[in-house]
């Protein structure tokens, strides 16, 4: 053997231990991601179902993008996304979707926002409507974009059916539907004809109407909008990040 070919071999023994080096170091590396993605989940699904009252085996899917093992050395979740079905937050009940940004590893701290979202089936919304007074929430159904309903008014004893498409939104935190078109005799017309027809009793298919759901949500949840998506209502909410640690935003609302 040469002087010569003995550097080789330990060089080729050394790039040899260094390979085997960094494959175990990766793999203890994919390990302990997988450990803190799934510690990380398990807690957060925790949380939602103590601080919500959800039932124990309520399934809450849970998602945080990105290599996690980074996120939480530097103490805090880029973006934590949760989702459950069929849950009930105040008068609402549907399938609901979650998206925190910024969110503290630690408590006691604020998240820098986020948003949600409240899926209504037909039923659901039905449920929801019936909390707003002299509402027909019985006939209500969706035709996107609208919401639908059908009532009755009385004109000189005369019982008369009237469609009416409702358009949903959102103002000062409260649901609202605003009459956008009717059906009278199976004819679609406008508020103008329908008034022309129906007189001041169609003042009861003109008006909007409102449910203010504030005071039964946390302060830190503000309906943003409210869209007809398919069959579904889905109503969209804007997350204070102080909603984590703020008790006053932990509160209920109020309605203006």
């Amino acid at each position: 053997m040469t002087d010569a070919t003995r550097p080789r071999r330990r060089t080729g023994r050394t790039i040899a231990i260094v390979a085997v080096i960094v494959v175990v170091v990766a793999g203890l590396l994919v390990a302990a991601e997988a450990i803190a993605r799934s510690a990380v989940a398990s807690t957060v699904r925790s949380l939602v179902v103590q601080k919500v009252g959800l039932p124990a085996d309520q399934p809450v899917d849970v998602e945080v993008p990105g290599i996690v093992l980074p996120q939480l050395i530097s103490g805090r979740l880029d973006e934590v996304g949760v989702s459950a079905d069929d849950v009930a937050i105040g008068s609402l009940t549907g399938d609901v979707r979650v998206r925190l940004q910024g969110v503290p590893v630690a408590g006691g701290a604020a998240a820098s926002g986020g948003s949600a979202s409240v899926r209504l089936d037909p039923a659901q919304l039905r449920a929801l409507l019936s909390q707003i007074p002299d509402f027909p929430s019985d006939t209500v159904g969706t035709a996107a974009p609208d919401v639908t309903l059908s009532t009755r008014f009385s004109v000189f004893g005369v019982p008369i059916p009237v469609g009416i498409s409702l358009t949903p939104g959102a103002a000062g935190g409260d649901l609202t539907l605003t009459p956008s078109s009717f059906e009278l005799g199976g004819n679609r017309v406008d508020a103008e004809t329908l008034r022309g027809q129906l007189g001041g009793v169609a003042d009861g298919a003109l008006r909007t109407w409102n449910l203010c759901i504030a005071d039964r949500l946390p302060a830190g949840l503000t309906l943003d909008s409210v869209t007809v998506q398919g069959d579904d209502l889905v109503a969209m909410f804007a997350i204070d990040g102080g909603l984590l640690d703020d008790p006053a935003l932990q509160q209920n609302g109020t309605c203006g």
